[in-house]
C-alpha cells in the first residue's frame, strides 16, 4: 500500500515556537551567565573580607606550637612567628607553598588545587590565610542556579502562553483558509477584511484584487463564447442553404453558382474562425515581453499585403520608416499590423490610396495607417473595437467578421498603448494613430 508524501512545507506556528524557545532559553543562559560572574565577584569580596578579620583575629591568638586547625574550616590557616616557628599548620588535605608574599595571591598549591591567600604580618607575627576557590566557585554556581530555577520552571508554563498567542493570532489566516475552501468554483467574491490584523489585510486585498481580475477575465470568456456562437450560426445556416442549393441544382450552370458561393461562404465561415481563435490567443496572452525593432516587422508586413492592394489597384506605400524600438511581443504585433492594413485595403475603394508612417517621437513612436476609404462615422469611433461590431457604412463595402479592430484593441492594450480613430486630413478616409512608449 503506498503512503502519501509528507508535506514538508514549513510552519509558521512551529518555527515561531522554535524561535520563542530559542530566545528564552538563550535569555536564560545569558542570565545564568551573568549571575555567576555577579555572584562570583560578591563572593570574591565577601571572602576577602573574611579573610582579613581571620588574620586579624589570629594575630592576637595565643601561639601553641604547631597548632592545627580544624579540616572541616573551609578557611585554611597557617602562621610563623618572627623566628620562623610554625604556629599554625594547615590541615594534612591542604599543602599550601611554605612560602608568605604578603597581601592577596592565587596560587596553586603542591596538591594542584587553585587557592586564593592572605599573608598579613601583625602582632610579631606572619599569618596567611587561604581558601579553594573551588569553594567560591561552587557558591557562585548555587546562587546562578537560584536564579535560572524559576525560569526553567516556568519555561513549559510559558511556552503554553506563547503557544496560544500564536495560535489565536494565526486563526484569522485559518478563517481566510476555511472561506476559501467551503467555496464553489464560480464563487469569485471578495474575502471579508472584517476582524483582520493590518499585517494581513494587504494580503486579503491582493487576494480580492485577483479574484475580480479573474471574475473579470472569466465574464469576458463567458461573452466572447456568447457572441462566438452567434456569430457562427449565422455562417453555418447559410452554408447549410448552399450545400442545399447545390443538391437542387438543375443543370450545371446553376452548380457552377452554387459551387462558388459555397466556396465563399466556406472561405468567411474558416476567416471568422480564424479571427475568433487569434483573439482568444491574444487575449491569453504568451510569455515575457521583449525589445522588438518595428521597422523591418513594418516593412515584412507590409510586404505581405502588397499582394492583396495590387489586386485592387490600391498604392500602399511607406512614407517613412523611422529606426525605433519597444518593448513586446514581436507575434501579436505582428498580427496588429497586419490587421491594420488589411482593414485599410478591405474598405478602401479600387484604385485608392493607403500611406504608413512609423514615426519616432522622442519618449514614444507613433504608428500611422491612413486610407482613402469612407472612414468612420465620429459617433462610432468607439464603437467599431467591440466584438463583431461592423460600422453601418462599412458593411456593404466588405464582408468582414467584426474582429479586426477588437484584436488590434487587445494587442494594443497589452503594450500599453494608445490607440486614436480620426478622419485622414490628406486621403479622406479613416486614420489610425498607435502610440507606444518606448523601451
Amino acid at each position: 500500500m503506498s503512503m502519501a508524501p509528507r508535506d514538508k512545507a514549513p510552519s509558521l506556528k512551529r518555527r515561531l515556537m522554535l524561535f520563542v524557545l530559542g530566545a528564552v532559553c538563550l535569555a536564560a543562559l545569558l542570565q545564568g551567565v551573568s549571575a555567576y560572574r555577579t555572584a562570583l565577584a560578591e563572593a570574591d569580596a565577601i571572602f576577602d573580607y573574611q579573610m582579613q578579620q581571620t588574620a586579624l583575629s589570629m594575630s592576637g591568638a595565643v601561639p601553641s606550637p604547631r597548632h592545627v586547625m580544624p579540616e572541616e574550616l573551609e578557611l585554611i590557616i597557617q602562621g610563623w612567628s618572627r623566628d620562623g616557628l610554625q604556629l599554625f599548620a594547615p590541615p594534612p588535605r591542604a599543602r599550601l607553598p611554605q612560602r608568605a608574599v604578603l597581601g592577596f595571591a592565587d596560587v596553586i598549591g603542591e596538591d594542584g588545587k587553585a587557592y586564593r591567600v592572605l599573608s598579613m604580618q601583625t602582632g610579631g607575627q606572619v599569618v596567611q590565610v587561604a581558601q579553594e576557590l573551588a569553594v567560591r566557585e561552587r557558591l557562585a554556581s548555587r546562587l546562578a542556579w537560584r536564579t535560572i530555577t524559576p525560569i526553567a520552571l516556568a519555561l513549559p508554563v510559558l511556552l503554553l502562553v506563547v503557544g496560544w498567542v500564536i495560535s489565536h493570532s494565526l486563526a484569522p489566516v485559518e478563517r481566510v483558509r476555511r472561506q476559501l475552501s467551503q467555496r464553489a468554483a464560480e464563487d469569485l467574491a471578495a474575502v471579508s477584511e472584517q476582524g483582520l490584523p493590518v499585517e494581513i489585510r494587504p494580503m486579503v486585498r491582493e487576494l480580492n484584487s485577483l479574484l475580480e481580475r479573474v471574475r473579470q477575465a472569466f465574464e469576458a470568456q463567458q461573452h466572447f463564447v456568447a457572441d462566438a456562437a452567434h456569430e457562427l450560426r449565422s455562417p453555418l445556416t447559410a452554408l447549410k442553404l448552399q450545400i442545399e442549393g447545390l443538391q437542387r441544382a438543375a443543370d450545371e450552370a446553376a452548380r457552377a453558382q452554387a459551387r462558388s458561393r459555397l466556396a465563399a461562404g466556406v472561405e468567411r465561415a474558416s476567416h471568422l474562425v480564424e479571427q475568433l481563435l487569434l483573439l482568444a490567443r491574444q487575449e491569453a496572452g504568451a510569455g515575457p515581453a521583449q525589445a522588438v525593432d518595428l521597422e523591418p516587422l513594418l516593412r515584412r508586413c507590409l510586404a505581405e499585403q502588397v499582394g492583396a492592394a495590387q489586386a485592387r489597384g490600391i498604392d500602399l506605400g511607406l512614407l517613412r520608416a523611422d529606426a525605433v524600438q519597444i518593448r513586446g511581443w514581436p507575434d501579436a504585433l505582428a498580427v496588429l499590423l497586419r490587421n491594420l492594413l488589411d482593414n485599410a485595403i478591405k474598405y478602401s475603394p479600387e484604385g485608392g490610396k493607403i500611406d504608413v508612417l512609423l514615426l519616432d517621437e522622442g519618449e514614444r513612436v507613433r504608428l500611422r495607417v491612413e486610407d482613402s476609404g469612407p472612414g468612420i462615422p465620429a459617433e462610432e469611433r468607439e464603437r467599431v473595437f467591440d466584438r463583431f461590431y461592423r460600422s453601418a457604412g462599412a458593411q456593404g463595402r466588405a464582408s468582414g467578421s467584426g474582429l479586426g479592430l477588437a484584436i488590434v484593441k487587445t494587442i494594443a492594450e497589452r503594450h500599453g498603448a494608445q490607440l486614436l480613430l480620426d478622419r485622414s486630413e490628406a486621403l479622406g478616409g479613416l486614420r489610425v494613430d498607435l502610440l507606444v512608449d518606448k523601451t
